[in-house]
């Protein structure tokens, strides 16, 4: 990092805090080292590359493919315009908020257009793509460290029902599309950048529906984000199977709920699922075709 020692400022988002706004030349930009995952520097870059034209994602300055946890790889790319969108939303209007929803779905349904033949992780820079190990939902609900009860089978059967009545392909999958990984323009409304893919995979087209509705509310804006996906052969219930394909990030998030409250958060939803017996636990519909 010592060239980019002198300018170095620590950016929230990122795992384990490894990401830097820097100067590289005359341009605003961003480093992330991978010390914990060296080979995912290489993916990011690729990723990057794959979707730049069509997601608003930053280019690529450079990228550091090999070294070691002292030295390790890093990915340097430009720093996009815009504030963080979870900053934004806390006083944006009904008509931004609208606006700002549409976007997202718009950027929803261009991740869930972008195929790939099997679900799993991306392992090298050319985005091979490592089979997620087998088993089914139940069988991995077993293997966490989560009391959660005999009122959690229903939850597993209507996620599983919910999926299995979806499409089936398989599509590129952000993994932490929500607010704080996204960028916007606070006088326009409009979306600059979607940010922070080291937890990209291929997977379900409703797994980044329902990261971003997952602790949702506000009606204006998931009316808009799902406004712009109906008519994108993804067919009905788009929540119900968002929380469906959302459940295996927000079950192994609730395992770590003594982290960060954002854990803790999902931890107590979990719970009212399974206290309820049902995927919605509680949440609004959110689902009112407008």
């Amino acid at each position: 990092m010592s060239d980019f020692a002198a300018s170095a400022v620590p950016l929230t988002g990122g795992y384990g805090g490894q990401t830097f706004a820097v100067s590289a030349g005359d341009e605003d930009a961003v480093i992330k080292f991978y010390a914990r995952d060296p080979e995912r520097a290489a993916v990011d870059a690729a990723l990057l590359e794959l979707v730049r034209g069509l997601l608003p994602v930053p280019r690529v300055l450079d990228l550091k493919r090999d070294g070691s946890y002292d030295d390790p790889p890093y990915l340097l790319t430009e720093r996009l315009p815009g504030i963080n969108l979870e900053i934004f939303l806390e006083s944006a209007a009904d008509e931004q908020r609208h606006r700002v929803g549409t976007q997202l779905g718009e950027l929803l349904a261009r991740l869930s257009g972008m195929p790939f033949l099997k679900a799993g992780m991306f392992r090298d820079g050319e985005l091979t793509v490592e089979p997620f190990g087998s088993g089914d939902l139940a069988e991995y609900v077993a293997g966490l460290k989560l009391d959660l009860g005999e009122g959690f089978a229903a939850v597993i059967d209507e996620a599983e029902d919910l999926l299995a009545d979806g499409v089936s392909r398989f599509c590129l999958v952000h993994s932490d599309f929500n607010p704080k990984n996204l960028l916007v323009d606070p006088e326009t409304a409009r979306i600059t950048g979607l940010i922070d893919w080291e937890f990209s995979h291929v997977g379900s087209p409703y797994a980044d529906l329902g990261n971003l509705l997952r602790f949702s509310e506000d009606q204006v804006l998931a009316g808009a984000v799902l406004d712009a996906l109906r008519g994108m052969g993804l067919g009905e219930r788009l929540v119900d199977r968002g929380r469906a394909a959302d459940l295996w990030a927000l079950l192994d998030l609730a395992q770590r709920a003594a982290e960060h409250e954002v854990a803790a958060a999902a931890h107590r939803l979990v719970s009212r699922m399974a206290d309820t017996g049902t995927l919605a636990g509680g949440r609004p519909a959110l689902d009112v075709v407008h």
